[in-house]
């Protein structure tokens, strides 16, 4: 029997990156799959590669920075399969590399928007629906700027840094009803939003490997399949976890 067999999962942000590359993982493991992105050419080619491989899944656009349409969206996971066991509040954006004080007010509250409220507010609509399962587990998508700073980014370090301490303090209210809380820290991924800067920007490669002891970019997989785990029965014991994939870059 494959792991998530009978297990419905939402996964945001799953057009592309990490979060098509676990809407994948959880098809391949048994998982009725609810895909949510703002792109909507991105989400139905998710959904196009998990009916091809013979997996079920829907699509839903939503822009989880908007209340209304995040409590649609799981919504529509509920009436779609009628139960909601697994969540990778995974949606994200960047911002353009500037310092503090060049950092506009408009930059700042669009990067908390999407990283931080967002994620706040998948929960918000997410976790009642666990809470009357007696059981469900989510995971948040922070990053290793959700450990320690970084140049030129601070609202996405900022909003990062949220995710960490939403997802601790969220874990710790709900640790005793089955529902499991735990987030998930990448290092750098060869991403969309990473390869995107790597066309313009091609010497930035070098740097982003330099960060990681282990001599490359992560892969999307390699995220998805840590996300499943914490999903599954077999991390029964991890609640509030800041799970660090990252190619030993917080070591160093």
């Amino acid at each position: 029997m494959k792991r998530f067999e009978g297990r419905v999962a939402l996964v945001t942000g799953g057009g592309s990156g990490i979060g098509r590359a676990a809407c994948l993982a959880f098809a391949r493991e048994g998982a009725r799959v609810v895909i949510d992105d703002i792109r909507v050419e991105g989400g139905e080619e998710t959904l196009r590669l998990i009916k091809e491989a013979g997996g079920e899944a829907v699509f839903v656009k939503a822009d989880v920075s908007k209340a209304a349409e995040v409590e649609a969206m799981v919504q529509k996971a509920i009436d779609a399969y009628g139960r909601l066991d697994c969540a990778c509040n995974n949606a994200g954006i960047g911002e353009p590399l500037k310092r503090v004080h060049k950092t506009s007010e408009d930059n700042w509250d669009r990067v908390m928007a999407t990283n931080l409220k967002g994620v706040y507010l998948c929960m918000k609509a997410e976790i009642p629906h666990m809470l009357k399962q007696g059981k469900g587990a989510i995971v948040n998508t922070a990053s290793l700027a959700g450990l320690h700073g970084l140049v030129g980014q601070t609202a996405y370090v900022a909003s990062k840094h949220g995710v960490v301490g939403l997802t601790k303090s969220a874990a710790i209210e709900y640790a005793t009803t089955g529902v499991r809380i735990n987030c998930i820290c990448p290092g750098v991924i060869a991403t969309p939003l990473i390869t995107h800067q790597l066309t313009d920007k091609p010497h930035m490669e070098k740097v982003y490997v330099g960060m990681e002891p282990i001599g490359r970019l992560g892969k999307p997989e390699e995220i998805a399949a840590a996300m499943l785990w914490l999903c599954s029965d077999e991390a029964s014991f991890c609640v509030g976890s800041a799970f660090s994939v990252d190619g030993g870059e917080v070591a160093g």
